[in-house]
């Protein structure tokens, strides 16, 4: 199949899901083309059935804000006619699944027929969706869209709370790639790290305020005052300032470390005995996934899809939102019995096993055959 990718380019969950999915199809020998306004983070290595489109943005004078859904649909119109696409799989409802729908009518002007299929993947419906401002948009280009998937049941769920949904909707989740996610022996990042036989604490993500880095930056002030602990902060984002000047004032700033955005995250989390994420909202939790991976337990909040992946009490501990007394004391019944945290690591990695990308890419190419088999119907 010829399947074009539309996606953020960033090391946001829906960029790095696009990717790997693309990744993932051409080693299969499916043609790949990604379509967005840079190169994907993890689209970093060459491979023949691999190609990039790079949405061109210009600003003309004429326009106060560039108007970047126009251009993408035109994008996505010169792609499709010429490589000769056999569907279309955009990621994120704003602005992506509308643009896909103003390309796939305008195509169809041309005797051109593309089906686009939609996953949606949090933030455009749990977040900016719930802007009334978007609803109508948003509804409309998932009822629209050919097929819809959604990473989490958590998700679907929301999705047809918040709007006013007639279509289908099928949970396909977020997935591992083995090949990468796999813990690895690092004893000299761990020296370095911990040269006194210290835990090692990790939370990775965008550093947006939904993320709630303040209660982790809590949490590890309350758990490192009972045991000896450092933890590492890997990714970058508009909370990063205010939560450096946290750590002052908690007197724990030398024993976190900012590592800012990381390529080879795998790496860091080989080293590290628990995962944190306190998220106010999360569709899924692919932070935690890759560190259940890596047989990081994890502690967490309860928000969204996260009970989907992160089992209470067996892969880590569950507590509602914003509860750091809990998270605290969860992370600390772990880190003072060493024998029950292997137990929890060898549970993350079996859980994580679940969501392998071997299991989940069939359901994708699934949805993609249905609806080829549906256009040649017609």
């Amino acid at each position: 199949m010829n399947i074009g990718i539309v996606c953020y380019p960033t090391f946001g969950g829906s960029g790095v899901v696009a990717t790997e999915l693309g990744k993932a199809l051409a080693a299969k020998g499916h043609n790949v083309h990604f379509i967005s306004y840079s190169q994907p983070a993890r689209l970093d290595f060459f491979n023949p059935n691999i190609f990039f489109h790079e949405v061109s943005i210009y600003k003309y004078p004429l326009f106060e804000y560039v108007p970047y859904e126009t251009i993408l649909a035109s994008k996505i119109v010169d792609i499709v006619k010429q490589n000769h696409l056999d569907v279309l799989h955009v990621h994120y409802a704003i602005p992506h699944a509308s643009a896909a729908l103003m390309a796939k009518n305008i195509l169809a002007e041309h005797g051109i027929n593309i089906p686009i299929v939609t996953t949606l993947h949090g933030t455009d419906i749990t977040l900016v969706g719930k802007d009334p401002t978007y609803e109508p948009v948003v509804s409309y280009s998932i009822n629209h869209s050919d097929a819809v998937t959604a990473v989490s049941e958590s998700l679907k769920n929301d999705t047809y709370s918040n709007f006013h949904i007639t279509k289908p909707i099928t949970v396909i989740p977020n997935f591992i790639d083995f090949t990468r996610f796999v813990r690895q022996k690092k004893e000299h990042f761990v020296k370095a790290i911990a040269p006194f036989g210290e835990k090692i604490l990790v939370h990775t993500s965008n550093f947006r305020k939904v993320k709630r880095i303040e209660d982790i930056i809590n949490v590890f002030a309350i758990v490192s005052k009972q045991i000896p602990s450092k933890l590492l902060l890997i990714g970058d984002g508009p909370e990063r300032a205010h939560i450096e000047v946290l750590t002052r004032e908690l007197g724990v700033c030398e024993k976190v470390t900012f590592l800012g955005k990381q390529e080879q995250i795998e790496e860091i989390l080989s080293v590290c005995d628990l995962f944190l994420l306190t998220s106010e909202t999360e569709s899924f939790g692919l932070a935690a996934l890759e560190a259940m991976a890596c047989q990081v337990p994890v502690i967490s909040s309860n928000a969204g899809g996260i009970p989907e992946v992160n089992v209470h009490g067996v892969t880590g501990f569950l507590s509602n939102v914003g509860d750091i007394e809990d998270m605290a004391k969860n992370a600390l019944t772990l880190l003072s019995n060493d024998a029950l945290l292997n137990t929890f690591k060898a549970n993350a990695l079996a859980k994580a096993k679940e969501f392998e990308i071997d299991k989940i890419l069939p359901k994708y190419e699934k949805v993609y055959e249905d609806l080829l088999r549906k256009k040649v119907a017609i």
